[in-house]
């Protein structure tokens, strides 16, 4: 039938659209994990914690997952492929190893992590934060962190006291392949060097090595954290670290000097040893205070000699406490001349009676007139006076 002028098109039905709108709205949802807490949104995010009941990643994770969290489990060992489908019994990953493509951000805390094995993270091309503060890290596979190429930041706070120099070792090769990290955490780890890898990647931001072991650091590191062309030198935090101020402290002092802005918690930096200058701010010192001791040229040793002003202070002050103690005790002998007087007399009086005993003791043993009397015959028989004879 022909439209009428002025008349629009007819409507269309509504039927077709609102079917859309319906099978959209029920399509279900990934299912959340057992035990695990999901919060919808623009990025889904879990949070499991599950106690020591959960000892392996959970594997029903949705794909579209952005954040996991878990947090007081008991996983113990972080197995290769733990997050693409391997388990604690080593059962073969998915085709093509990659079950959570979307994920950006992994928290691993308080979950008893001991050791993390070679590729414990494969099957994360996304993961840009990985935090695994506060675990007893004893082992840590040289290839933990490969196939991480989008990660930058990395918490490993609180995490590798019990490693000893191994786990060390075993951290710088595994933070070698990791060129677009930027955040590095290495807090409370009593570390008494920084690993070389840590300092010389080259888009780190900034490294927090607080409360650790640090006596300072060598020439060869400060170079490293100097970059070359347009990169800008990274951000280093070593507030709460025994700082030893002896001669091999002068390159960190002047390092600090001419990059403070480099250190934010520059001024919060005490020297620990020597003795002499324990508590010190460290940027207060002068470096012709920092001396080594004789025959200790690294500057590693316990005595260091204070020189300079500070030398020559300490003789003034006691100097003045030798001039005060004399004159105390001029003015006691002043107060009291007249009991020391007295004193001195008696004293005189009774050694000239002392002498006078012995002269006359002398001149009585002198005396010839008193002989001492003759001795008996040898043959006449000694009589006593009640013997009657």
């Amino acid at each position: 039938m022909a439209l009428r002028a002025g008349q629009g098109e007819p409507r269309r039905p509504l039927l077709p659209g609102l079917l859309l709108v319906a099978a959209a709205l029920s399509r279900p949802a990934a299912p959340c994990p057992f035990q695990c807490y999901c919060f919808g949104g623009p990025k889904l995010l879990l949070r499991c914690a599950s106690g020591a009941e959960l000892r392996q990643p959970p594997r029903d994770v949705p794909p579209d997952a952005r954040n996991l969290t878990i947090v007081g489990a008991n996983l113990t060992v972080l197995r290769a492929a733990a997050f693409a489908g391997g388990d604690a019994d080593r059962e073969e990953t998915e085709a093509g190893g990659v079950r959570l493509p979307l994920l950006t951000a992994l928290r691993l805390t308080h979950n008893n992590i001991e050791v993390v094995e070679d590729g414990a993270f494969d099957g994360l091309p996304s993961l840009a934060a990985l935090d695994l503060s506060h675990n007893p890290l004893r082992a840590l596979g040289s290839a933990a962190f490969r196939g991480l190429p989008a990660l930058r930041s990395l918490q490993l706070n609180h995490a590798l006291a019990r490693g000893g120099p191994a786990l060390l070792t075993s951290l710088d090769a595994a933070l070698a392949p990791l060129d677009e990290l930027r955040l590095l955490g290495l807090a409370g780890n009593a570390l008494s060097r920084l690993p070389p890898s840590a300092l010389s990647r080259p888009h780190l931001e900034q490294l927090d090595a607080r409360f650790n072991a640090l006596a300072g650091l060598a020439p060869d590191e400060l170079r490293v954290l100097e970059r070359d062309g347009d990169l800008p030198a990274p951000r280093l935090l070593l507030a709460e670290n025994p700082l030893l101020c002896g001669c091999a402290a002068r390159p960190l002092l002047s390092w600090l000097r001419n990059a403070t802005e480099r250190v934010p918690d520059a001024r919060r930096l005490r020297c620990a040893a020597p003795r002499a200058l324990h508590g010190r701010p460290f940027l207060d010192l002068e470096e012709a205070r920092l001396h080594c001791a004789h025959g200790d040229v690294d500057g590693r040793g316990e005595d260091v000699e204070l020189a300079g002003p500070e030398l020559e202070a300490s003789y003034v002050f006691f100097g003045l406490v030798l001039a005060l103690i004399g004159l105390i005790f001029l003015m006691v002998l002043y107060l009291n001349r007249r009991g020391i007087q007295r004193w001195m007399r008696n004293l005189r009086e009774a050694c000239r009676d002392q002498m006078e005993g012995y002269h006359y003791r002398y001149e009585q043993d002198a005396d010839p007139r008193r002989t001492p009397a003759p001795a008996a015959p040898a043959g006449s028989r000694a009589t006593s006076p009640g013997s009657g004879l």
